[in-house]
């Protein structure tokens, strides 16, 4: 009896280790499988540029003199998406482009490393292909405003203006403990296809559609997006070279560029609101703190867009 007792005790954990690996692998071929189907039933919107062997998705519309660049902030699955309710606010008077970072939206994931200058190459290389010409007005939102910011300094002459979205500026990731971060527990849900169990992770998760700012066609393929692109590969590198990448901004000198931002008033972190502010206080700019989370573009688009088109019309263009 006691030799069965064992027995059991030995097979019972083996034959589970061996049904949630079945479970795990079989989500994960259907899930392989359905992104396949997903890419050919819903086609990136933009134009698809190749760059050092990886695509990137640049989308763009809208007429007028000067062009407003959107980049989006670390983990954002799908920048185009996230940006739209805003830049459809801002294209009947400029033309917008949104360029879609290596691992996010539509762009494919890239085996270069995610320092500043491989980012910064791939995002005005990507501009050019997709014929769009400088100068540009930025629209960084969080991580990206480094990328911004390092621009203005490198080609200034590219760079009209910069306009954050509560963006990071050098100098914060130095003087604070908080650092960005991501979970491993929701990359293993999302690579094997096991989150498509859970549509609540996307209602709650993917801020335009929680915000109200998606139609149900958008919103289901906003959702195929998602899927796929969750905290990928090039995600955790930005991760991993935040630090990195800040102090190379923050070695240089302040550029020239004025720098305006809107600040989310949600955000409790003192310090950063205080480095958002030194900084455009120094780059000669201005910031505006609004009532509304670290994606404030979402819960202020049209006084973000009423207040950008003032920044254009008086400070930049006049």
């Amino acid at each position: 009896m006691k030799k069965i007792f064992k027995r059991t005790l030995i097979i019972l954990p083996l034959i589970l280790i061996a049904l949630i690996s079945f479970v795990v692998l079989s989500s994960y071929l259907e899930h392989r499988e359905l992104i396949t189907q997903e890419k050919e039933k819903y086609p990136a919107p933009g134009q698809m540029v190749a760059i050092n062997g990886t695509k990137l998705h640049v989308y763009a519309e809208g007429e007028g003199e000067q062009t407003l660049v959107f980049m989006s902030g670390l983990g954002t699955a799908s920048p185009y998406y996230d940006f739209k309710v805003l830049f459809e606010k801002l294209s009947t008077d400029y033309r917008i482009a949104v360029v879609e970072r290596a691992g996010y939206g539509w762009s494919e994931i890239s085996s270069a490393d995610r320092n500043l200058d491989t980012v910064l190459n791939e995002t005005r290389t990507a501009l050019k292909l997709a014929g769009e010409k400088a100068p540009y007005v930025l629209f960084p939102h969080s991580l990206a405003g480094l990328e911004a910011i390092y621009w203005a300094n490198l080609y200034p002459d590219e760079i009209t203006a910069i306009i954050g979205l509560d963006p990071l500026v050098p100098g914060y990731v130095e003087q604070t403990d908080e650092k960005p971060s991501l979970s491993p527990l929701i990359t293993i849900l999302t690579r094997t296809g096991l989150v498509r169990n859970q549509p609540k992770v996307f209602n709650n998760n993917f801020e335009a559609a929680k915000k109200g700012h998606l139609t149900k066609k958008d919103t289901e393929i906003a959702r195929t997006i998602f899927y796929r692109r969750v905290q990928t590969k090039n995600m955790w590198e930005e991760v991993e070279m935040v630090e990195s990448n800040s102090q190379l901004v923050s070695k240089q000198n302040i550029s020239e560029v004025p720098f305006y931002a809107f600040i989310s008033s949600q955000n409790e972190e003192k310090i950063w609101q205080k480095s958002i502010n030194s900084y455009a206080q120094a780059a000669n700019g201005q910031t505006f703190i609004l009532d509304g989370s670290h994606y404030i573009h979402l819960d202020q688009p049209q006084l973000i867009a009423e207040k950008s088109r003032e920044i254009i019309e008086k400070t930049i263009i006049n």
